[in-house]
């Protein structure tokens, strides 16, 4: 370890395991007990997690929430689900019909800039000192005041034709704020375009000023071999601290 005790880890987070799993790999890489990550990542999604070990680098998670976030979203039209992603129950299937190109490049011209969003039933936002999933596993419905978040962007990618039963999925890059639900927008778009949607795919590829291509393989953490490697990629306190006061944050 560095004389700060710790620093920051950059973890591609693979499909399958939650941030706190990815959180428990980190504490028995370096061996201390205070470790915490800055930004969830639910178990299907995939992509950077910045974890930090150690208190002076603990201190730097609420600086490094606050940044712009980017995602690769690929959202299954013609489906809702209770949770707005594959964890769900299927609560409404109903055919897709056809939605024009035009009408996608509208709707998501809509979604861009500020916005207003409802947090979703089942995440980790409080109420009352527990998280909103919860009451929602209990059946309680909890109204939530929407929150404004901001779509600095809103891409589409791959085939830009239109879409029907046959062809369903919408894939998207989204840079958005900090507190933006992606399951959320997923819902909104789909509510909007008539058909309903859910989020199938979600990839994080950017937090603030740093991105997934700096990041070390989550599966990679557990093989013992490795644990220096992965002690060396770690970002010291300080380091990271200069970059967040760089302009480009």
């Amino acid at each position: 370890m560095n004389d700060f005790g710790g620093g920051v880890f950059l973890i591609d987070k693979p499909e399958g395991i939650t941030s706190f799993g990815i959180v428990r790999r980190i504490k028995k890489l370096v061996g201390i007990k205070k470790v915490g990550h800055a930004g969830t990542l639910d178990p299907f999604a995939t992509g950077l997690l910045v974890v930090c070990a150690g208190r002076p680098a603990t201190k730097m998670i609420p600086l490094l929430m606050d940044g712009d976030k980017e995602y690769l979203a690929t959202l299954r039209l013609g489906i809702r689900t209770t949770t707005m992603d594959p964890e769900g129950d299927i609560i409404e299937k109903k055919a897709v019909g056809f939605v024009s190109a035009a009408e996608i490049s509208q709707c998501l011209t809509g979604f861009a800039g500020e916005i207003l969003q409802r947090p979703p039933a089942y995440s980790a936002l409080k109420h009352k000192g527990k998280p909103l999933y919860y009451y929602a596993r209990k059946g309680i419905e909890i109204e939530k005041e929407p929150r404004r978040v901001m779509i600095h962007s809103l891409e589409r990618l791959g085939d830009p034709g239109d879409l029907d039963d046959a062809s369903p999925e919408l894939s998207l890059r989204i840079v958005c704020s900090k507190g933006t639900y992606i399951r959320s927008l997923a819902d909104d778009i789909g509510v909007h375009l008539g058909c309903g949607a859910s989020l199938i795919g979600l990839r994080r590829i950017r937090s603030g000023v740093f991105h997934v291509d700096q990041a070390i393989a989550g599966e990679r953490l557990v093989l013992p071999e490795e644990r220096e490697k992965h002690l060396a990629a770690m970002l010291l306190p300080e380091d990271v601290g200069k970059m967040l006061q760089s302009p480009c944050f």
